[in-house]
Parts: C-alpha cells; sequence; structure tokens
C-alpha cells in the first residue's frame, strides 16, 4: 500500500508505548486521523515520565506511580500493554507480539526506545543489590534500599545519570563511591574540560570518585547478597548496593531479519522520520522515532542518535506528519537535556560531546553560574548552561546560524579575556 492514511479503517501500529508513542498518537488525532491506533508497550504500565526516576522518585520527594504521563485527549486507541514485540514482517505488514498475537498494520511506528545496560556477568548481576535504573520498578527498589540506609552505595558509571544517583545518596547522607573508566564525569556528553569541574564538585559534595577505573568483580555472599567490588587498580570496597549506570541499549532485537538498517545506534531513518531498509531507500510505511532512532541532521556530520525528552516529543510529531502527509517535515530540532545534580541546574544544547574547542563566555566556573560554548571546525555546535537555563535560546539561534566560533557576545558578565580550549577531536559519528 502506498499513501498516506487519513479515512477510518487505516492502521497505525506503534510499538512503544511510552513518551514517543503517546505524543505520536496524539498527533495523530490532532491531525484528524479517525483511523485505528494500536500501542504496544513491554511494560504493564501506561505511559509514564523516566526523567523524575534518577532524581525526585530516588529521594523519596515523590512516588513512582505519580510519574504517569498526562493524556490531553480520548486517543480512542487500543492498548496492549505487557506484551512486547517480538518480530517484523515487512512483506505482510504484521507485527508479533510476545503471547503469539499478530497485528496487520498499514503504517507502523517503531519507537520502542532503550534499556538499562547490564552488569555483564550474569552471575554477578543477579547478586541481590545489584540494580539499575531505567523502569519504575527499578526506582521503587533503588528507592527502597537507599531509605534502608546502606553502609556504602557503589555506582557503576558516571554518566548523567550515575551522576544523579550519586547526587541524589549525597542529599541523603549515604556514602558513595563512583567508578568511571575515563578520566572525569560526564567527559563523554560534555567533554573532559566539564567533566573535570563536574568531579571537583562530586568530590566537593564528599563522592568518593574513582577515574580511570573500572569494577573488575562484584562479589557476594552465600545467600548471593552483594557485599564486595574489586576495582581495576587493586582496591576492594565493602559496598551493600551497586547502581549499574553503564548506558542505554536500544531495543532493537525484535527487528532481526526485518531487512531495516539497524545496529547498535539504532534504526537508521531518514530526516522525516522513514526507516531506511537494507539497501538505504526509506520505508513509506514504517518508521522510527525516539531513543530507537538514528537519522542525518543538517547541522551535523553522520548519524545523531539522542536520547532524551524534548527530542522524543518533537521527533514523534514529525513521524506523526510523515504518516498523515507524507515526507513534508523534517526532524531538524536541536538536541536539549537537562540534569539537576548537586545543587546544580545544567542544561544543554546542540551537541557538545562532538567539539574539538570550548570557551566560557559567559559568567563564572568558580561561581557555578556559567555558560560556555562548544566549537568544532571553527563553527558553534554545542552550549552548555549552568545555573544560568533562560540563556541557552541565544546559543541555540548561533548553532542553528552556524555562527564562527567563538562567537563575539560583548556579553557585560563575560570573562576578560575569553579563553578558548581545545579538546580532543571525537569521531563525528
Amino acid at each position: 500500500m502506498s499513501g498516506y492514511p487519513s479515512s477510518r479503517g487505516e492502521r497505525v501500529v506503534i510499538v512503544g508505548a511510552s513518551l514517543t508513542g503517546l505524543h505520536a498518537a496524539d498527533a495523530l488525532r490532532d491531525g484528524g486521523f479517525t483511523g485505528h491506533i494500536t500501542l504496544v508497550g513491554a511494560e504493564p504500565h501506561p505511559p509514564y515520565d523516566r526523567p523524575p526516576l534518577s532524581k525526585r522518585v530516588l529521594a523519596g520527594r515523590m512516588s513512582a506511580d505519580s510519574t504517569g504521563l498526562p493524556q490531553r485527549q480520548d486517543l480512542d486507541a487500543h492498548w496492549r500493554l505487557g506484551n512486547a514485540a517480538v518480530a517484523l514482517d515487512r512483506d505482510a505488514r504484521t507485527v508479533t507480539l510476545e503471547d503469539g498475537t499478530t497485528l496487520g498494520f498499514d503504517k507502523l511506528l517503531i519507537a520502542t526506545g532503550t534499556r538499562a545496560r547490564r552488569w555483564p556477568d550474569p552471575d554477578e548481576a543477579a547478586l541481590t543489590g545489584v540494580l539499575s535504573i531505567r523502569t519504575r520498578e527499578d526506582a521503587v527498589e533503588l528507592q527502597a534500599r537507599l531509605a534502608a540506609r546502606p553502609g556504602r552505595v557503589l555506582v557503576i558509571g558516571a554518566g548523567f545519570v550515575g551522576s544523579e544517583v550519586a547526587s541524589v545518596c549525597r542529599e541523603l547522607g549515604l556514602d558513595v563511591t563512583v567508578v568511571e573508566r575515563s578520566a572525569a564525569p560526564l567527559a563523554g556528553a560534555l567533554g573532559a574540560w566539564a567533566g573535570t569541574a563536574a568531579g571537583r564538585l562530586q568530590r566537593r559534595h564528599g563522592v568518593d570518585l574513582r577515574t580511570d577505573t573500572s569494577v573488575v568483580e562484584l562479589e557476594g555472599d552465600a545467600d548471593g547478597r552483594l557485599r564486595r567490588a574489586r576495582l581495576s587498580d587493586g582496591a576492594v570496597l565493602d559496598v551493600d548496593v551497586a547502581v549499574v549506570a553503564l548506558g542505554a541499549v536500544r531495543n532493537v532485537e525484535w527487528l532481526a531479519g526485518s531487512g531495516l538498517t539497524v545496529d547498535s545506534r539504532g534504526v537508521r531513518c531518514d530526516p522525516y522520520c522513514r526507516a531506511v531498509d537494507a539497501d538505504g531507500r526509506p520505508c513509506d510505511d514504517i518508521l522510527a522515532a525516539g531513543d530507537v532512532a538514528c537519522w542525518p541532521h543538517p547541522l551535523y556530520e553522520g548519524l545523531l542518535a539522542v536520547e532524551h525528552w524534548d527530542n522524543a516529543v518533537r521527533q514523534a510529531r514529525v513521524a506523526a506528519t510523515t504518516i498523515l502527509h507524507g515526507p513534508v517535515r523534517e526532524h531538524t530540532a536541536l538536541p536539549t537535556f537537562w540534569s539537576n545534580q548537586f545543587g546544580l541546574n545544567i542544561k544543554v544544547v546542540g551537541v557538545p560531546g562532538r567539539a574539538d574547542q570550548v570557551a566560557v563566555l559567559q559568567g563564572s566556573v568558580e561561581r557555578a553560574a556559567f555558560v560556555a560554548a562548544y566549537g568544532r571546525g571553527g563553527r558553534v555546535i554545542g552550549a552548555l548552561a549552568v545555573n544560568t537555563p533562560r540563556a541557552l535560546d541565544a546559543y541555540a539561534e548561533m548553532i542553528s546560524r552556524r555562527m564562527s566560533f567563538p562567537p563575539d557576545l560583548n556579553a557585560a558578565d563575560a570573562p576578560d579575556p575569553v579563553h578558548v580550549l581545545d579538546l580532543a577531536v571525537p569521531a563525528a559519528g
């Protein structure tokens, strides 16, 4: 079938009943789609908000039951929750679910997102006290264990989730050790310069931060409870809880044999969210959006794969437009994300992790209120705002206009002089 569904009787299946799936369904109804919508979710819950799980829920200031996402209209959708998709047959236009049910579709949106990367040793991962945080159940269990006042919490990985968990531990007065194999926390997303500053902040807040180090073994007692962790530098830590924060894995295994272009970055799609097949051709009837998608962005080399709230919402609405009207609207929004940790509000626009230079253009790092711009190849590609979130709109404009780096702002609070620091040049893809 070709063309774009708009009348009753057409079937849209959305695999992934979380933030992306909900907003896609909402946008379809807003756009006048009157056909059948089915939302398939691996989890038993209706769509809920994940960012609070590693912040307010973990700190006990919000219940996991309160994280449900609002539905601003009756979607008149059929929900298949707690029933994951296990296979896609493009020729038959069907999705097979875990319980053996087969769903036919005219249009399919893949929005299966990601899951937390597990500890690689299955026996060690099964120890009581070894946890990750991605789902509501994860947050409830970890919050209960933190409330029980463990002797020491080990956080494995110092990205944003790991750093947020460490921040909550210190807020609760718990001893916490963070082990990070790179030279600094948050370095992958913000570069070594910002990561070094983040490391100093964590240590000032009492975090036992071990960088350039990895966990080589988790040990349990005879009852299968976590008791110790052995590190690559020979140190042995007594720990009661270990939070594995080693990033995310995209949920694409169910697409094996589908003929789509899929790898560790997710489902490749074009700027209109149409999934790309193995021959490099976009599929009019299969789309991808949210954390599971990777796509070309006009401002960046290679493909972007973004795991953030704002991108999930914006990309879902582009996908809905393509379902309704075809390839008329590209997904060109800049990546934007935020974090609260150790008393700081951190907000980012663009892709700082690909920069080769950085400069603080406003405020003061020492006072923990500043804006830094990131450049690559002589143009602005990203910005970081710490405790100054309103400043980022201007920097987003600079990125979109491909302004030269460093931009000349003549800001009243600009350092004098502005220092440009060189960074290690990461790969573009």
